[in-house]
């Protein structure tokens, strides 16, 4: 069945609608005039800080995990043992995605979510599928495996070509499957990611205002780097917070790539991307340790001075020109569905 724009506007869990067009650049410095931009509502409590989600009215810890990672240790009790640790000292943002490990990071997850951990979370996971069909299996397989009935929020994952907007869009796309599975009462809120390139999520912007929808989340990369190479910030950013839309940051630290350039260190990165209006920053957590580092960055984290957002985009300036330390812009490396393209459907 063909989504009616009047079924879209039915099923969107936030009022009003994504203006059309492309947004422009915002000027050189515009990365630091979007320090000036409101950040999202936000409350510490515990070692935690907890902001709003967009329009959703949602409270999520500033640190999300993320779902690929927790599936990286090799004993699955240590993963399990990360998640709960996690929760129990505030994380409730749980990052996932249909083809995380082949599926291993949600069986790990939806196994540590028992005994009434499922409730203490905003659970997330994200979908490869471009067709309705492919879309809906995805949708099934993640709450059979997450042990769930209900996904708080769901993302079509990978949005890194410019034809993928128009393929989700298109009848007998996968945003029918996603509108159907929240009519349905199986996912609540509804977002897409990419990692590629900006002008991607423009124009997954530009095709869902096109048909009257607005997404309730966007997830992209938001790190000292990218503030000078094909900027999600500059270009993305400012888009996301004149409409309400949760923004949720991911790549602060590239799988350990931008450490490699030797000019920034992990809590850096993190208050860098927290100091920007996100309302989760998912970082990758394999051990205790960097579930430590993560803690360590929110308990000392202060909004951050012009002057001083100024001074760490100084001193990456020159090593992030050409994108060397952003491998996942430049190369096809953390591409799954370009390695997958059968998971497109």
């Amino acid at each position: 069945m063909d989504i009616s724009r009047r079924d879209l506007l039915k099923v969107v869990s936030t009022s009003g609608l994504v203006a059309a067009g492309l947004a422009g650049a915002e000027g050189l410095f515009s990365q630091v005039s979007a320090q000036n931009r409101p950040a999202p509502t936000q409350t510490r409590s515990g070692e935690m800080i907890y902001r709003t989600l967009g329009r959703t009215g949602e409270k999520v810890s500033v640190i999300g995990l993320g779902g690929h990672h927790i599936g990286r240790p090799k004993d699955e009790q240590e993963g399990i043992r990360l998640i709960h640790t996690a929760i129990d000292r505030g994380i409730n943002f749980m990052d996932n995605s249909w083809d995380y490990h082949n599926g291993g990071s949600e069986i790990r997850m939806g196994k540590a979510l028992q005994g009434g951990y499922r409730q203490k979370v905003f659970l997330m996971t994200k979908i490869d599928g471009r067709t309705k069909e492919a879309a809906t299996k995805q949708i099934n397989d993640s709450l059979k495996r997450l042990q769930t009935d209900r996904i708080d929020l769901l993302q079509h994952h990978e949005i890194l070509r410019m034809e993928d907007p128009d393929r989700v869009f298109a009848p007998g796309g996968a945003m029918e499957a996603v509108v159907e599975a929240q009519k349905a009462g199986k996912i609540r809120y509804i977002g897409f990611t990419g990692h590629k390139d900006p002008l991607v999520h423009l124009r997954m912007l530009e095709v869902a205002a096109q048909n009257n929808f607005h997404f309730d989340t966007v997830q992209m990369p938001l790190n000292v780097m990218d503030a000078h190479f094909r900027s999600f910030e500059q270009q993305v950013l400012p888009r996301l917070v004149k409409d309400g839309i949760g923004v949720l940051g991911m790549k602060s630290m590239g799988d350990q790539n931008i450490l490699k350039s030797n000019t920034v260190k992990p809590i850096e990165c993190l208050h860098y991307a927290m100091n920007l209006p996100t309302s989760t920053v998912i970082t990758g957590i394999e051990s205790m340790a960097i579930l430590n580092q993560a803690f360590e960055a929110v308990r000392t984290f202060q909004p951050m001075s012009q002057e001083q957002v100024r001074a760490l985009l100084n001193r990456t300036r020159q090593v992030a020109a050409k994108g060397q330390y952003e491998p996942f812009k430049t190369t096809s490396q953390f591409d799954s569905t370009a390695k997958n393209p059968e998971w497109l459907g």
